[in-house]
């Protein structure tokens, strides 16, 4: 089947070589030059594992290709609309622009019987305006809504093989199901859950799961404060209210909370169009969400504080990690940066690392000292930070890294490190929502044990929707 897919960002681009990889026949179509001729020479413009080589793959088979020309939407049959929904420069409602921008230039390009798919991520009752914006110009052409499910660090997968699919269609038994029955075919035929819709209950499906996942993650970080209060220590407690089935352990690690491009402004957006329409009183508590959240960042720059003698004038610090998640190079709205960059404001030397944020977090911040070496940001340094759960922040070695500091002492920002490990060796080890002195030694066995299974962390590396 021909596709295209309008707006190539981090969705477009992995959605139109998946698709590829799928057998059809793709387009992928953006107005940034740069960025077309990147994916078109087989790199992508952003960390995702697995993608490069995937597109390489890919565009080897003739089967994908990029343009910045939307005329070359022309003769598919199916349009993915993938482009960014942002938050609004002076408010907390999404930027719809390039949506309407980009189905306004598609229009005179589609023929009859074309689906137009919408993949962004959009307040309810976006999708009914532009189907009455298609109908008008093209009755012959159908909208149907298809949002999206991925996990940066986890796309390729999660597009290959979803967890689900939702279709929002004006009618159950049109044209549109049927075509994007074929495009979906692998997975459909894999057993992969199919749910049909309105359109409004499938825009709702994905800013309702965004608003769950926040919340189950403010959650825990909120206990994480009366944790700190009553000396109690919330990884523990996760663990043990983690076992009933009806919550999970899942989304229940407390640190710094959530980021990137998608959670902070979704439920903003989220609450937003529940004012518009009425219903603001359902979605007050995702106020109290979003400020926990934030909370979180101005406690570790406090607890920084503390381990370097009550003042950070003149202090070195490192930062290991400044992607909002592993596995990206993601720096929007991340709390790691956000982080860094507090405590350079007050006075602190900060040099930060990170494998793969770097470049990004250079452009948004350039007052920071960067490197890419762990040993070189921890060299001298009067504490050292981890603020992104990267496996190879994970696994540093305590005895190896004391020796390079000046004074031992580290601020777990993700709860991803052994503490027995750490003060073991000698460090003074703080973490959010943990004791300042050691927690009883057999359960931190069993915790360190957990380590090794990966991290379940508000930086979303678990599965989410």
């Amino acid at each position: 089947m021909r596709i295209s897919v309008i707006g190539c960002g981090y969705l477009g681009a992995v959605h139109a070589t998946c698709m590829a990889k799928l057998g059809h026949e793709v387009v992928g179509i953006d107005v940034d030059g740069a960025k077309v001729a990147a994916l078109s020479s087989g790199r992508a413009p952003f960390y995702e594992p697995g993608l490069n080589d995937l597109l390489a793959e890919t565009l080897g088979t003739g089967r994908l290709r990029f343009s910045t020309e939307i005329s070359a939407a022309a003769g598919s049959a199916v349009h993915f609309v993938a482009v960014g929904t942002p938050q609004k420069r002076t408010e907390n409602g999404a930027d719809l622009s390039h949506v309407h921008a980009s189905v306004e230039a598609l229009i005179p390009h589609l023929r009859a019987g074309d689906v137009v798919v919408g993949k962004s991520t959009v307040p309810v009752g976006t999708a009914r305006d532009l189907s009455k914006r298609i109908a008008e110009q093209c009755p012959s052409a159908a909208l149907a809504w298809n949002p999206e499910f991925l996990r940066e660090g986890f796309a390729v997968r999660d597009t290959l093989e979803p967890d689900r699919l939702v279709y929002g269609l004006d009618d159950t038994n049109s044209g549109a199901r049927l075509i994007l029955d074929e495009v979906y075919a692998q997975a459909l035929a894999e057993g992969r859950p199919r749910l049909l819709m309105d359109y409004e209950t499938a825009e709702l499906v994905k800013v309702s799961a965004n608003a769950f996942l926040a919340t189950k993650i403010s959650f825990i970080n909120a206990m994480a404060e009366v944790c700190e209060a009553t000396g109690a220590d919330v990884s523990m407690l996760a663990d043990a209210i983690g076992h009933d089935a009806r919550i999970g352990r899942k989304f229940l690690n407390a640190g710094l909370g959530f980021g990137g491009g998608c959670l902070p402004k979704d439920i903003r957006a989220f609450m937003a169009r529940a004012g518009e329409l009425g219903a603001d009183q359902a979605l007050t508590f995702l106020r109290e969400v979003d400020s926990i959240n934030m909370r979180r960042r101005s406690r570790m720059v406090d607890l920084a504080r503390e381990v370097c003698g009550g003042s950070l004038l003149g202090q070195r610090i490192a930062v290991l990690g400044l992607a909002f998640k592993p596995n990206s190079d993601d720096v929007r709205d991340s709390p790691a940066l956000s982080v860094a960059a507090q405590l350079q404001l007050q006075g602190a030397a900060v040099t930060a690392s990170d494998p793969e944020a770097v470049p990004n977090a250079m452009r948004r911040f350039p007052d920071l000292t960067y490197t890419e070496s762990v040993e070189e940001a921890v060299q001298n340094a009067d504490a050292v930070l981890v603020l992104t759960e990267w496996e190879h922040y994970r696994s540093l070695d305590p005895q190896f890294l004391k020796t390079l500091v000046r004074r031992p002492a580290i601020v777990d920002g993700r709860n991803c490190l052994d503490p027995v490990a750490w003060r073991d060796a000698g460090w003074t080890y703080r973490a959010l929502g943990r004791p300042r002195a050691a927690a009883i030694r057999e359960a931190d066995t069993v915790l360190a044990s957990r380590f090794s299974e990966g991290p379940l962390s508000g930086g979303a590396t678990a599965p989410v929707a």
